[in-house]
């Protein structure tokens, strides 16, 4: 009786190893590329850091340089982003898997998602820019819509204009795909069993979504929430295009407000030739890495809260 192995069987294996170890090689090269990124901007951001480095406005000279402007600029813009993406993608998604019937109408708005996922963000900026700043010409910035006071919260204008509401509206358009895309897979991974089981019971479509389909995908769901936020929050080109400022010397006090952002201030700070704005660069760098983080704790933290078991 032959116990060794055959001809087929090895190269299967001799196959396996090498992509193992290609992956490995891959994945290796990867972590120390990054890793030397981080070591290389914390070494020469690091010194950089103070109090008054973030509670100070931007200035010609790097040593009373801070971030203060744009830091807020990015928690508004990307705050306004949320609210509008994540609901909307989660809703388009639930219509999509749950409700819609296969149709060419169905498929034809699937392959446009799905298109619209690897569209460059500098064409959603140029859309936005139509859209939200101009609003498509019908009205100028001298002839708009205003609602309430110029110096409240609740302040609004149409059109927009430059504003931090354009801004994460723009940001809104970049992720929508990826966070219907994203919503659609959590929601395939549920095993239809459980809808099954819970329409046999007598529920409705509704409840069968609200309280079984819904609660199950919520933990992928959320992974592509701070995926998505993750790019939103690292994104300049479309709001360079909607006309976004590279200095500002004020917070934002409502949604017409003008804003700046990280990335866009970290772009302004690295293509200057002198090496002390590099160095402030960098530790805008470092501050913006920890917001990203701070955005992904708190995701992490509602996915957890709103997570319900399947029995209760």
């Amino acid at each position: 009786m032959k116990t060794g192995r055959t001809i087929p069987q090895a190269k299967r294996i001799l196959s396996n190893r090498l992509m193992w170890a290609a992956c490995l090689g891959a994945t290796t090269i990867a972590v120390l590329v990054l890793s030397a990124l981080l070591i290389t901007i914390a070494i020469e951001g690091t010194g950089a850091l103070s109090w008054s480095f973030l509670t100070s406005f931007a200035s010609r000279k790097p040593a009373q340089a801070g971030i203060i402007a744009p830091l807020m600029g990015s928690i508004w813009v990307c705050a306004i982003c949320a609210i509008v993406a994540i609901p909307v993608g989660i809703g388009t998604a639930i219509y999509l898997e749950e409700y819609a019937r296969r149709s060419r109408i169905k498929s034809l708005i699937q392959l446009n998602i799905s298109n619209l996922s690897g569209v460059p963000s500098i064409v959603y900026g140029i859309l936005a820019l139509v859209a939200f700043v101009r609003f498509f010409g019908i009205r100028s910035a001298d002839d708009a819509w205003t609602f309430g006071n110029a110096e409240s919260i609740f302040y609004l204008q149409i059109p927009f204009g430059p504003s931090v509401i354009a801004g994460g509206l723009t940001l809104a358009l970049v992720v929508l795909p990826i966070m219907i895309i994203s919503s659609q897979e959590a929601l395939r991974s549920v095993p239809q069993s459980l809808r099954q089981a819970a329409l046999a019971l007598g529920s409705t479509q509704w409840q069968v979504v609200w309280h079984v389909t819904l609660p199950a995908a919520l933990p992928t769901i959320m992974t592509g929430a701070i995926l998505s936020m993750s790019r939103a929050i690292g994104e300049a080109a479309p709001l360079l295009v909607i006309g976004g400022f590279l200095l500002v010397f004020q917070t934002p006090a409502n949604l017409m407000s003008d804003f700046t952002v990280l990335p866009l201030q970290i772009y302004n700070w690295a293509g200057r030739p002198q090496s002390d704005f590099h160095k402030i660069a960098a530790a805008a760098i470092i501050v913006q890495l920890v917001v990203l983080l701070a955005f992904n704790t708190i995701a992490i933290i509602i996915r957890q809260k709103l997570q319900r078991p399947l029995q209760s």
